[in-house]
């Protein structure tokens, strides 16, 4: 059968990356989409295809002899197959978050460029984890019914802006920046998590959260969770594992292009002179990290304490340097721009400690669940 990939985003591209090193005898015809003016005319050398005129060249028979991946965010592909059988394809598939994840996976280990968490082995030291999942006011419910791990805790981010509360733990108590959530997003969730989790003299007592040097913490959001079983606690501590990070999305031609679509070119420049001026060495290593394909998405993340501490002692003062560049700046402009640097600095910061630079973090991977 013919086979076609549905999407020309992260998660298709991804998703053909694997295909293509994973069963190299399986080729991709294109990719498809409803809306080809919105996306890249090609990937990878494959074409992207409008789902009207590549219908209308097939007879029924050829579509019946057609195999579609529809490899976009969960949250559409109800329309997407109802799009499809319109049209009269009939044999599709979903590549669900849990199917995308053991897919990277399997293709992780083979490619052995980013180590996935479950191929590490079972071992017998627990250690703690705290996981606070960000939730905001205005989010909307999830249809799911859903029961989750005792180490995730949920926050209200943004709490200091509303008075309905989604959450016990607000982001607006102790040391914080919650008045900054529209231009931070989910990181005024992680800047807390520093301020009242991480340091020495705040050990979280006042939210019932235990401290030991060993715990892990670590943010998601209230529709993407890392996946992470019982079994991948045991790997954690026994394994000597400093991070875990969601598998990296890959985008087209390079993350660069990417997050220029998202970010204004004054935005750019800010972010590039608060580099320079406060963290010189990572600026150095910048461009070559910006032009590959890979990204961490979301500022999801799990890292032993201290390391997560480091991290964020390095990220804040970069990010509060790009807010005084800006312009317009805070409650002038109401967009998630520091989010999305949040997100290019992750991508830095750990690709350049991981094993292709200083390799100075033992970095794992696992796949997010995406809820609806």
């Amino acid at each position: 059968m013919n086979f076609i990939i549905f999407g020309a985003q992260g998660i298709a591209l991804s998703a053909y990356q694997a295909f293509h090193h994973l069963y190299p005898q399986r080729s991709v015809q294109c990719f498809l989409v409803s809306q080809p003016e919105k996306n890249a005319s090609v990937l990878e050398g494959i074409p992207v295809v409008g789902i009207v005129s590549f219908a209308d060249k097939l007879s029924q028979e050829e579509k019946d002899n057609t195999e579609i991946l529809i490899a976009t965010p969960e949250n559409v592909m109800d329309e997407i197959e109802n799009i499809l059988e319109s049209f009269g394809f009939h044999y599709y598939i979903r590549l669900t978050s849990s199917r995308w994840a053991e897919l990277m996976g399997y293709y992780y280990v083979c490619d052995k460029k980013y180590m996935p968490l479950s191929v590490l082995p079972v071992g017998c030291n627990k250690p703690n984890i705290h996981i606070f999942m960000a939730k905001f006011c205005k989010d909307k419910p999830l249809t799911g019914n859903y029961r989750f791990p005792e180490w995730i805790k949920p926050i209200q981010v943004g709490a200091s802006l509303c008075k309905e509360r989604v959450a016990e733990i607000l982001d607006c108590n102790g040391e914080n920046i919650s008045d900054k959530n529209v231009n931070y997003s989910e990181l005024t969730a992680l800047y807390w998590i520093w301020k009242n989790c991480l340091v020495p003299e705040r050990n979280c007592e006042e939210n019932k959260i235990s401290d030991c040097a060993e715990d892990y913490y670590g943010l998601s959001h209230y529709r993407r969770i890392l996946a992470i079983s019982e079994d991948d606690v045991l790997r954690l501590g026994s394994n000597k594992v400093d991070v875990i990070l969601p598998y990296p999305m890959p985008y087209e031609p390079d993350i660069e292009e990417h997050h220029k679509r998202y970010l204004a070119d004054d935005d750019w420049t800010a972010l590039l002179t608060a580099l320079d001026e406060l963290q010189p060495e990572y600026a150095h290593a910048f461009p070559a990290i910006l032009h590959q394909q890979y990204l961490y998405n979301y500022n999801i993340i799990l890292a032993r304490k201290s390391v997560l501490k480091d991290y964020c002692r390095w990220l804040f003062p970069v990010l509060e340097r790009i807010e005084q560049l800006s312009s317009p700046k805070g409650w002038e402009r109401q967009d998630r721009y520091i989010g999305y640097m949040g997100e290019t600095l992750e991508t830095l910061y750990f690709m350049y400690h991981g094993k292709y630079y200083k390799d100075t973090l033992n970095i794992v991977h696992t796949g997010c669940r995406f809820l609806t």
